[in-house]
């Protein structure tokens, strides 16, 4: 079965230390999301997780929580972090990313996931996806969530989900 890599969420937001929403392993997972993306080829299309404008019903709260992300989309801190320069973005307000521009890029295809964070955006589009019947792929060490506590609960919930969610490793998954 045809499988395409999704990179959740891989932006300066995540990744700059200053950030409010900085997820500490950012770093480790970028060699292997790199192998990912070289092993993809085409298959790949990167995501960005941006704030509505306006914020409507409970995300009013949240950003009233976060107020520092209420940013355009272009912002500098909603960009991919370099080296990566996504041929393919889809571009959400919410924390899952399985919306229907990516159901149309993923096709009949099956869907793996890597990015942060694992017990956010990772566990909301692995999920979302599942229930829509794709099979999904979740690459542990190519995720990286809020600790190290959080990301381990929300690989347990996922496998949780098999045979709709199976999680790997990058070895596994290439060989």
């Amino acid at each position: 079965m045809k499988r395409i890599l999704a990179v959740i969420d891989l932006q300066n937001v995540f990744a700059d230390p200053a950030s409010p929403w900085f997820t500490p392993r950012f770093a480790e997972v970028l060699p292997p999301i790199q192998r990912l993306v070289t092993a993809f080829g085409e298959d790949v299309v990167f995501t960005r997780f941006v704030a509505p404008s306006p914020p409507e019903g409970a995300w009013r709260r949240y950003y009233e929580q976060w107020p520092f992300a209420l940013q355009p989309p272009d912002a500098p801190l909603y960009q991919v972090v370099d080296p990566f320069e996504p041929p393919s973005t889809v571009v959400a307000t919410t924390f899952g990313k399985w919306n229907a521009r990516m159901a149309t890029r993923v096709g009949g295809a099956g869907l793996v996931l890597a990015g942060v964070s694992t017990d956010c955006c990772v566990l909301s589009t692995a999920l979302a996806a599942a229930d829509a019947g794709v099979a999904v792929t979740v690459v542990s060490d190519a995720c990286a969530g809020a600790d190290d506590e959080s990301h381990a609960k929300a690989l347990d919930i996922m496998r949780l989900y098999a045979p709709l969610v199976t999680v790997v490793t990058t070895a596994e998954l290439l060989g």
